[in-house]
């Protein structure tokens, strides 16, 4: 699902709440505030409240200074009501973004006291990164309005969001959360079965695995590894994903890949004491999903227009060396 293209805010008559005024609750404030939402925010720290507003403003004139929001810095803070006050951020709001820290009893903590001063409608949405939203949602009154929506950090920079719902989250939640993000600019992806680590983490987590134990195994430097991913792997990857990667490495796409580098995958998997071979079904099941956007009998022309996108990273570079630190 593809996110919208920017364009001046909308001013939208609903309002969000905050739970949490760190790091990951400034991203979600950005984000909300510049696409025209009304936000407000609580933390029980009153020194973070007293920092929010002048940490906010030091990222939006940054994202003005490069053109990335259309709007003046102050009338998007215009739009963000920092409080002391969980009551007032939690009542007469449409959506509740909790960002609190990542433990398990504090924010079921947090969900059932909120979901006593909201209306019977109110999203409640964790930030959690690892915890699940069946865990989070036990003992409140209405479970299938919770679910995790995941950022990646800083959100205003990496506009996706993992939704991972519960077995009790209604589809209408889901929905409603899905058309949000996409209001929001960002790129939904829906995560079935709540699983651990979600996805973004999972894949995080297979590489740095990998890169610990090339580390150990005295393969590279941990230096020369991240060389490696940011000038290559990383700067591929991002104008394509890993599966289009495969699909336009061989001509013939995933099936033809797979048949060439399957087998050498699965070794590797096996020295570091896994055993997930691809088979027929699995194989086509990704073929038949990448190709719908990029077609085997459009190879060379995916193939450009991959090498273009990687053209003008390097032009960008070579202006200003500096973007990659």
């Amino acid at each position: 699902m593809s996110a919208k293209s920017s364009s001046e805010s909308v001013h939208h008559a609903e309002s969000i709440g905050i739970i949490g005024a760190g790091s990951i609750g400034i991203g979600w404030a950005i984000v909300f505030a510049s696409n025209g939402y009304k936000v407000r925010v609580f933390d029980t720290d009153p020194a973070q409240i007293l920092r929010f507003l002048p940490q906010v403003s030091s990222r939006l004139k940054l994202l003005r200074g490069f053109g990335l929001i259309n709007e003046s810095v102050e009338s998007v803070v215009s739009r963000i009501l920092p409080s002391d006050s969980f009551d007032k951020t939690c009542k007469n709001v449409t959506f509740i973004q909790e960002c609190g820290p990542e433990n398990l009893e504090a924010k079921r903590t947090i969900f059932k006291r909120a979901e006593k001063i909201s209306s019977e409608n109110t999203i409640f949405a964790s930030s959690s990164s690892a915890l699940k939203p069946s865990e989070m949602a036990e003992g409140l009154m209405r479970p299938k309005q919770l679910l995790v929506v995941h950022p990646a950090n800083p959100p205003y920079l990496l506009p996706i969001a993992e939704v991972v719902p519960g077995p009790d989250t209604c589809k209408n939640v889901i929905s409603r959360t899905v058309s949000l993000l996409n209001d929001l600019k960002m790129f939904p992806i829906i995560i079935q079965g709540e699983p651990e680590g979600f996805v973004f983490n999972r894949l995080q987590g297979a590489v740095l695995r990998e890169a610990y134990s090339l580390i150990r195994d005295g393969v590279i430097s941990p230096r020369d590894l991240d060389v490696l991913m940011t000038h290559g792997l990383g700067r591929r990857w991002s104008v394509i994903g890993p599966f289009a990667t495969s699909a336009l490495n061989v001509r013939g796409g995933i099936t033809a890949h797979a048949a060439r580098m399957g087998a050498s995958y699965l070794r590797m998997g096996q020295e570091r004491g896994q055993n997930d071979p691809w088979d027929v079904d699995l194989i086509k099941k990704v073929a038949t999903d990448i190709e719908k956007k990029f077609p085997n009998e459009d190879w060379e022309s995916n193939n450009l227009s991959r090498d273009i996108a990687l053209m003008k990273i390097l032009r960008n570079l070579k202006e200003d060396p500096d973007l990659i630190l």
